[in-house]
C-alpha cells in the first residue's frame, strides 16, 4: 500500500470507531471493554503470526520495550479515552488528538534529534485550529464544571501517553522488531494493563451478550485495532511519528461525516471552515 492509501485507511477506520465505541458504553465497565477489545485482537494476531511463521520469541529486554509500547498505545491511553467520553462530548477528545502531530514532532526532536521544520509546525497548528473551529459550537455550550475539567484532564493524559507509545514504536522499529510480533505482544500487554485498571477501579469482568455490544467489539478488535494500527504503524515507520500523527487530525473529520449520516449532526459555517483549514494543514504536512 502507498503512504496515501495507508493514511486514508487508518483515518477512515478510526473515524468510524467513535460511533462504535458508543455501543461499548453501558453496563460493561470501560476498562473491561478495552481489555476484551485488545485481548481478542492480540489472540488473532498471534494466530496470524503462527500461520505466517513469524517469530514471536524475544529477549526480556525486547519484551520490556514491546510492553511499554503496548501499555501506552493500546492500554492506558484507550482507558483514558473511554473515561473522557463519559464526561464530555467526543469533540473535546478530538481536539486533544489533533495535537498529536505537534507533540510527535516535539518528541522526535527531543529523543531522536529529528529537526523541526517551519512547514511541519505550521501544518500542525493549522490542524489544531481547524478541529477547534469544527467543534466550537459544541464548546460554546460548555461551562467549567467538574465534568468538563475531568474530561479535559483524561483527554490530555490520553494524548500524551499515546504520543509516548508512538515514540516507543519508532524506537522498536529502529531495533528491527517485526511489526506483527510487536502488535501481537503489545496488544496483549495493553489488554493486561486495562485488566489491571478494571480490578483497581473495583469493577468486575461483566459481559453484555447483545448484538450491538458483540458486533461493535468485533469491529473495534479487527478493524479498529488490527487493521488501523497496522496501517498507522507502517506509515509511522515510513514517514515518522509527527507526520503519521496527522491521522489524529483527519479522524474526527471522518467522524463528522459518519455522525451526519447516523446521528443527525448539524453542519455550521465554522464546521466547513475548520475542515478546510485542517485539510490545508494536512496537505502542508504531507506534501513532498
Amino acid at each position: 500500500m502507498t503512504n496515501l492509501q495507508l493514511f486514508v485507511a487508518a483515518a477512515a477506520i478510526w473515524g468510524t470507531t467513535w460511533l462504535a465505541i458508543t455501543f461499548q458504553l453501558g453496563p460493561v465497565a470501560p476498562e473491561a471493554s478495552v481489555f476484551y477489545r485488545f485481548l481478542l485482537a492480540s489472540l488473532l494476531l498471534f494466530a496470524w503470526c503462527a500461520s505466517r511463521r513469524i517469530r514471536i520469541g524475544y529477549s526480556g529486554r525486547e519484551h520490556a520495550w514491546m510492553a511499554a509500547q503496548g501499555i501506552a498505545m493500546f492500554g492506558v491511553s484507550y482507558v483514558f479515552v473511554y473515561y473522557a467520553e463519559q464526561h464530555v462530548a467526543s469533540g473535546l477528545v478530538a481536539i486533544g488528538y489533533s495535537a498529536s502531530p505537534l507533540l510527535g514532532m516535539l518528541g522526535q526532536r527531543a529523543f531522536f534529534g529529528t529537526p523541526m521544520t517551519a512547514r511541519m509546525t505550521a501544518g500542525s497548528l493549522m490542524g489544531i485550529a481547524g478541529i477547534a473551529l469544527v467543534f466550537w459550537p459544541e464548546f460554546a455550550r460548555l461551562g467549567l464544571g467538574k465534568d468538563v475539567v475531568l474530561g479535559a484532564a483524561y483527554t490530555a493524559f490520553s494524548v500524551l501517553i499515546s504520543t509516548v507509545g508512538s515514540l516507543i514504536a519508532h524506537r522498536n522499529r529502529d531495533a528491527h522488531i517485526p511489526l506483527w510480533a510487536t502488535m501481537a505482544w503489545g496488544m496483549l500487554y495493553g489488554a493486561l494493563s486495562a485488566l489491571a485498571f478494571t480490578f483497581a477501579a473495583g469493577e468486575t469482568l461483566t459481559f453484555q451478550p447483545t448484538v450491538a455490544y458483540v458486533g461493535s467489539l468485533l469491529y473495534l478488535s479487527v478493524l479498529g485495532s488490527i487493521a488501523a494500527f497496522a496501517c498507522f504503524l507502517t506509515l509511522l515507520n515510513r514517514i515518522g511519528v509527527a507526520k503519521a500523527g496527522y491521522i489524529g487530525v483527519m479522524t474526527p473529520i471522518v467522524a463528522l461525516v459518519v455522525s451526519a449520516l447516523f446521528e443527525d449532526f448539524q453542519w455550521h459555517v465554522l464546521t466547513l471552515l475548520g475542515i478546510a483549514i485542517s485539510v490545508a494543514g494536512n496537505v502542508l504536512v504531507l506534501r513532498r
